[in-house]
């Protein structure tokens, strides 16, 4: 491996220079040049980094939205304000629920929201409903909410597409 030194003695016409370092001569251009090392940070690679990076950013982040994919109906309604992540239960196309992202039967539904109900969170319930499922399954999975002592429900929806 070279030295520094050996970079030093290298002429300006082999066209070699140590990557991120400039050598500027040091005088007017009378008697022997004198060369002084001049640190340099190359930018380039630094920005084509970044840029890659902003590039697969970009294209993931539409990509990660959380919870159970479920093809929500339609509506007007305006968009709900954005806060803490409120409880959500889920009912996908052919009838399973969600509590959260986690899978539960009908008949645990009570029991888990009362445990959860004890922890203090918050009152409300979204049920987030496939276009395709049953209003007979929607129903018994408000009724079990009623149930478990909550009692301020929202339906979610996407909104119609002009």
């Amino acid at each position: 491996m070279a030295s520094w030194m050996s970079f030093r003695r290298l002429p300006i016409a082999t066209g070699f220079r140590p990557m991120a370092v400039s050598l500027d001569s040091g005088g007017s251009g009378r008697g022997r040049a004198r060369w002084k090392p001049k640190a340099e940070i190359n930018v380039t690679p630094f920005v084509d980094v970044m840029l890659v990076l902003l590039i697969v950013f970009m294209i993931t982040a539409p990509l990660l939205t959380v919870g159970v994919p479920v093809n929500l109906p339609e509506t007007e309604a305006r968009s709900l304000p954005a806060g803490e992540e409120p409880l959500t239960v889920t009912i996908d196309a052919s009838g399973v629920i969600y509590l959260q992202e986690t899978e539960v039967q009908i008949t645990e539904l009570v029991p888990r929201l009362r445990a959860i109900a004890g922890t203090g969170f918050d009152a409300r319930i979204y049920i987030r409903a496939d276009d395709g499922a049953a209003y007979g399954d929607v129903a018994r999975v408000m009724a079990n909410i009623n149930a478990a002592g909550f009692s301020n429900l929202g339906l979610v929806t996407d909104p119609i597409e002009q």
